[in-house]
């Protein structure tokens, strides 16, 4: 009897014992996603770089919130006009500034950290908070003196000034962070990166 040409554990005409093995997407996907430190590491320079634009949230704001005129009799301070909206402006000043700077850096921290990261979220949202806080403290010290009788009395009795830049309604300050996780989760949802399609054709699936 003749023994068999081909060995019984090698396959004929020189084909591969077993399919080669084919990369799945979430190891695929694993490669770009960054280690913990790194993350953590970004999420912290994004932190830092969203709350140093507070200052010019502040400096916008004081720029353009308006003013309220206030004047004295020579014994109290009164508001030159009893139904301005002054304040009211101030706070919707605020919060308009705060939607756009939301939006900007959300934006931003897309672009540059498109694979984003629970990390980079969480320094986005703070920064914002922070930034807001920042802004408001900006404004209000570079703002009108908040001695208004020093002011009164250096001005003279019926001489207009402008009374102090204030925030009345605190929950302006929320309004940069909420915007920017807004955007920052719609633009991840439509431009965000996708995990590769499994490749149901491919040898071995």
């Amino acid at each position: 009897m003749t023994a068999p040409l081909t060995p019984p554990h090698q396959p004929p005409h020189g084909k591969a014992a077993w399919p080669p093995p084919y990369p799945s997407a979430a190891s695929a996907a694993a490669d770009d996603v960054p280690d913990t430190a790194t993350e953590v590491r970004q999420g912290g320079v994004v932190l830092v770089a969203v709350a140093a634009a507070g200052l010019a949230l502040g400096l916008l704001w004081l720029w353009l919130a308006p003013r309220v005129p206030l004047v004295s009799d020579g014994r109290a301070v009164f508001l030159k006009e009893t139904e301005g909206e002054g304040a009211v402006g101030a706070d919707g000043t605020f919060t308009l500034l705060g939607l756009g700077f939301g939006a900007l850096s959300a934006a931003v921290v897309f672009l540059l950290r498109r694979h984003g990261g629970i990390a980079v979220v969480v320094g986005l949202a703070l920064g914002g908070l922070l930034g807001s806080v920042l802004g408001w403290g900006v404004g209000t010290l570079l703002g009108p003196t908040h001695d208004v009788a020093a002011r009164a009395r250096a001005v003279g009795e019926g001489v207009v000034f402008d009374a102090p830049l204030e925030l009345q309604a605190y929950g302006a300050l929320l309004a940069w962070p909420v915007a920017a996780m807004l955007v920052h989760l719609g633009l991840t949802a439509l431009f965000g990166p996708r995990d590769p399609e499994p490749d149901w054709d491919a040898p071995g699936i």
